[in-house]
């Protein structure tokens, strides 16, 4: 299947604004690219286009409803959205997009996403799954951090940078950001996903994440079953891919070269 290199994808109610870059999905794996809790198709930079390069897939982009140029989502979002993409948008768009074999790859809520997916979808075509700073669990710092952020959008710049990638900028921030400070969400907690997950997983870490600490790293080593990769970037916070683009391609071009060509994962180190 040969896709547009952009467009929308009518997933339920919602278009989904989408990028493919690379070869079709029926001429080479293809890595689906899910987004963090502000990202959206735009927000990724050039890394898709430096992640095909190096990997030679098929790279698959799209803004989740509420995100881009995609459908606006009603606020407030239920506490259990990420479920919700993983089981109900995420299948389709598999479909939709003719995907055959190849990697998801996460970065924080996009990584979580594609946990609970892998823990819940014995989906023979994902061969491995890459997590971009992922929570499994709420932890202090990260509450925080958000809090923190939703001041910075109310009193400084930061609404008009990030409305440069969101047509309903407050749609896509308030949706996230209530979600997280919800007193309720404090119990969230995606763990159990990962001791069904049957492929191997590559983890990249920042080492100065200000939303996440390394004991997310410690869960999927404690919880998963399935080889784990770990690469741990000293200098980099929550965004590697931004902030560490070098480091970070690596390590996933080498998961995506041993897991796609061979079949095996690696064993874990630190950059």
């Amino acid at each position: 299947m040969t896709l547009p290199p952009t467009g929308f994808l009518r997933i339920g109610a919602s278009d989904l604004e989408y990028r493919m870059i690379g070869p079709a999905t029926d001429a080479a794996p293809i890595i689906v690219m899910l987004h963090e809790g502000l990202g959206s198709v735009g927000l990724w930079g050039d890394f898709p286009e430096k992640l095909q390069a190096a990997t030679g897939c098929g790279v698959f982009a799209y803004s989740r409803a509420g995100y881009g140029a995609s459908t606006p989502v009603k606020l407030p979002r239920p506490l259990d959205y990420m479920h919700r993409e993983a089981s109900d948008v995420l299948p389709e768009l598999l479909e939709k997009i003719g995907f055959r074999q190849g990697l998801l790859l996460g970065h924080s809520d996009g990584a979580s996403i594609a946990a609970i997916y892998a823990g819940s979808h014995q989906d023979h075509r994902v061969k491995g799954v890459v997590m971009i700073a992922p929570h499994f669990i709420v932890e202090d710092v990260s509450v925080k951090s958000i809090a923190e952020i939703r001041t910075a959008y109310e009193t400084t710049e930061l609404k008009g940078k990030l409305s440069r990638w969101h047509k309903d900028v407050d749609n896509a921030f308030y949706g996230w950001n209530g979600a997280w400070l919800d007193p309720k969400f404090r119990d969230w907690d995606i763990s159990e996903y990962l001791a069904y997950i049957r492929v191997p997983v590559a983890i990249v870490q920042g080492e100065r994440d200000q939303y996440g600490t390394l004991r997310q790293v410690e869960i999927a080593k404690e919880e998963c079953y399935c080889p784990v990769d770990v690469t741990v970037i000293p200098e980099a916070g929550h965004s590697p891919q931004r902030e560490a683009p070098e480091a970070t391609l690596d390590a996933i071009s080498q998961f995506a070269s041993a897991v796609l060509l061979s079949g095996e994962g690696s064993h874990g180190r630190a950059a």
